[in-house]
């Protein structure tokens, strides 16, 4: 599977982005997928994830309340919804894929995945 990660840009503080990231390939459906990003100078952390049915979901602690994920297996994309974004929240985010056999399997660790996207940057100022 191919990844092609868009709809990072640049936003103030407080703002809101969403990022997607679609998919080619006919399995979509069969695939859990994730979203990491990383800040400058550091490593590559993990956001949030979704299973493969988009029934469970996880996220980070520091976007808890704040970044919803969600996909539409119909579309091929999986999307990040980023709400009252810090400027802590800059840096380049990926989107990944694994194959899942579970509908309610979710992967919060990189190490997890197999393919992923080029990277989207999201550039928050204060």
């Amino acid at each position: 599977v191919q990844l092609q990660a868009s709809g990072g840009g640049f936003v103030q503080a407080g703002g809101s982005l969403q990022l997607s990231c679609a998919a080619s390939g006919r399995t979509f459906s069969s695939y859990a997928m994730g979203w990491f990003r990383q800040a400058p100078g550091k490593e590559r952390e993990f956001v949030s994830a979704i299973s493969r049915s988009g029934g469970s979901t996880s996220y980070a602690d520091s976007v808890k309340g704040r970044f919803t994920i969600s996909r539409d297996n119909a579309k091929n994309t999986v999307y990040l919804q980023m709400n009252s974004l810090k400027p802590e929240d800059t840096g380049v985010y990926y989107c990944a894929a694994r194959i899942s056999l579970s509908d309610s399997s979710y992967y919060p660790q990189e190490a997890y995945y197999d393919y992923w996207g080029q990277g989207t940057q999201v550039t928050v100022s204060s």
